[in-house]
């Protein structure tokens, strides 16, 4: 969870309770170190969240507090609708549902006189392009780079030969018309491109790849810069 999710939960947690709610109880429920909790705190307390207590006694929330209403304006609310849709399109069933459940939250979410946007929206995505199926569900890719784990995959080239690889994937490249997996491949020993149409089998495993993700990005991105010049 990152820490921008987690200082949000912590204020849902504490709405939901009336009395102190100690810090060891909030850092159970969150998974995190007590540590980790009190500069949570400290954080919202220096945002200005009225937040009382302190570490030994509990927390309690401020009776009325509510987050501040989501503000866009009505360039960036069509800029967020037309990326969802398209993405309702173009991504695997997971990320298309979370696109639209996205719309739908976000037509309750914004003020009443910037629904019509959303609602009567007059920016719609388009391809003149046929969109290759996905051979596999990719949602399994996604979660593999969010928990930096390896998979494992089953591969066939443009002539049809299948070769088995233990990549570490770090991205996902979408186009108008193919998805690509981009990884780091142990059997290459070196970044490649995986068309997820291609894909004849996949696993994730339960062995984590030892670099960080930003780090691999990082990586393709210089020997790509290097290539292109």
């Amino acid at each position: 969870m990152r820490r921008t999710e987690r200082l949000f939960q912590i204020i849902q947690i504490l709405r939901r309770h009336r009395a102190p709610v100690t810090g060891q109880a909030l850092a159970e429920e969150l998974e995190v170190s007590l540590r980790t909790l009190y500069r949570d705190m400290a954080e919202l307390i220096a945002q200005r969240v009225p937040i009382r207590g302190e570490a030994g006694t509990g927390y309690v929330l401020d009776t009325g507090y509510d987050m501040p209403p989501l503000m866009l304006t009505a360039d960036e609310l069509e800029a967020a609708v037309l990326g969802a849709q398209w993405v309702a399109v173009r991504g695997d069933e997971a990320l298309a549902r979370g696109a639209r459940d996205l719309i739908a939250k976000l037509t309750v979410a914004v003020p009443r006189d910037l629904q019509p946007v959303i609602v009567d929206a007059g920016l719609v995505p388009v391809s003149f392009k046929t969109r290759a199926e996905d051979s596999f569900d990719v949602s399994i890719v996604r979660q593999a780079i969010r928990g930096q784990a390896k998979v494992l995959m089953d591969y066939g080239d443009e002539t049809g030969n299948i070769t088995r690889r233990t990549v570490w994937p770090f991205l996902i490249a979408y186009s108008e018309d193919i998805r690509m997996v981009c990884a780091w491949c142990e059997l290459r020993q070196d970044f490649r491109h995986f068309r997820t149409d291609r894909v004849k089998r996949q696993e994730m495993l339960d062995e984590r790849f030892p670099e960080r993700v930003a780090t691999l990005r990082k990586r393709w991105k210089d020997q790509r810069e290097k290539l292109r010049t």
